[in-house]
């Protein structure tokens, strides 16, 4: 039987595919580069995966293959973005890619290609797992920092100046508005952490049962109720006093034994690095966000021009944020940054309406 010459249309599609699959094991084998170990061998069976698929695609076109032919807009910026960075944001991007993958609708493409890109959409889910993680802390409070101070001092500021006051009036509440708010944020944020602290302190065992066994009396052995009220069952409990007695020569399970080391080193890094580092990042990422919205004001801009302006540069920040979140849960950055918009927006006519009503109360 003689070969199924392939249609135009097809040609393109297929070498499309190509493009895009080389392009694929390309992103994965330059953040491989910036990897080592369990993750970076990952990221490189899932290059080789994408071989075997740029493979099926040059064998169905023969010589049809023609020179390279340019990858999907979104498989380029990705590309650059790996090459450039490779951080948790290109993981997600590329998750979110390879949920995307259009085998399972294409005759051409084997039923094992589509099984391989709904395994390899959950495989890049893992790994931008881990980076979500290492730095959800940081950039929980950088995003909700900014969030908050863009948010609130820009409904200040639209609300006073919605009262009629003078835009000098609007500047100086817009300053107060951020340093008062700054300073909370990062206040707040040193509290919390250090009572938190605190409490893991006060709930960390001591070593008094090695110095007081000796003197114990062992009738009424008491050393076993410090055992249980730390969660042992009574056997391990008692097994556990009486190898503090002496009863036996060995430790006969280390896991339960305090290694204060630990503790003091944890005890150093949170009282005097968490504490204050998490306060003063709350302080920065909330000024950051609250000056925006001053602005216009700080260069001498007046009126409506001033708050639409301010609006403006709030918005745009709204949506720069609200995109960053919706890349690294990898949603729709489109979507997550006009939710923030309409969040912000939202709140910034609220408090604008009440200007208005409060102004026309008090001219009145």
């Amino acid at each position: 039987m003689a070969e199924r010459i392939p249609t135009p249309a097809e040609i393109k599609r297929w070498r499309q595919y190509l493009a895009d699959e080389r392009a694929e094991a390309a992103v994965y084998r330059d953040l491989a580069k910036r990897r080592e170990g369990e993750e970076q061998q990952i990221l490189l069976s899932l290059a080789e995966a994408e071989g075997r698929h740029e493979q099926h695609w040059l064998n169905l076109l023969g010589s049809h293959a023609g020179p390279p032919v340019r990858a999907s807009l979104r498989n380029q910026v990705l590309g650059l973005l790996a090459r450039r960075f490779g951080s948790v944001f290109v993981l997600a991007l590329a998750q979110r890619s390879e949920s995307r993958s259009p085998y399972a609708g294409d005759v051409d493409a084997t039923d094992a290609m589509a099984a391989d890109e709904s395994i390899h959409e959950e495989v890049v889910r893992g790994l931008a797992t881990r980076g979500r993680i290492r730095l959800s802390g940081s950039f929980r409070a950088a995003v909700f920092g900014a969030n908050d101070g863009l948010v609130s001092n820009l409904s200040l500021v639209v609300g006073m100046a919605a009262t009629g006051v003078s835009s000098q009036v609007v500047l100086f509440s817009g300053i107060a508005g951020l340093l008062a708010g700054a300073l909370s944020m990062g206040a707040g944020e040193f509290v919390s952490v250090r009572s938190q602290r605190e409490l893991l302190d006060a709930s960390q065992p001591t070593q008094i049962t090695l110095t007081a066994a000796k003197s114990l009396d062992l009738e009424n052995n008491e050393l076993v109720l410090v055992y249980l009220a730390r969660g042992m069952s009574h056997e391990a409990a008692e097994h556990r006093a009486a190898e503090r007695m002496g009863q036996f020569t060995c430790d006969c399970d280390p896991s339960l034994s305090l290694q204060p080391e630990n503790f003091e080193a944890a005890d150093e890094h949170e009282t005097l690095g968490t504490a204050w580092g998490a306060a003063s990042s709350s302080f920065c990422f909330f000024a950051s966000g609250a000056i925006i919205p001053i602005i216009p004001f700080l260069f001498g801009m007046t009126g409506v021009g001033s708050l639409i302006l301010s609006c403006v540069l709030v918005g745009v920040s709204l949506m720069g944020t609200g995109a960053m979140v919706g890349l690294l849960s990898g949603a729709s950055p489109m979507w997550r940054g006009l939710r923030q918009l309409a969040i912000g927006m939202g709140a910034a006519a609220a408090t604008y309406l009440l200007g208005l009503a409060f102004g026309g109360v008090i001219g009145g």
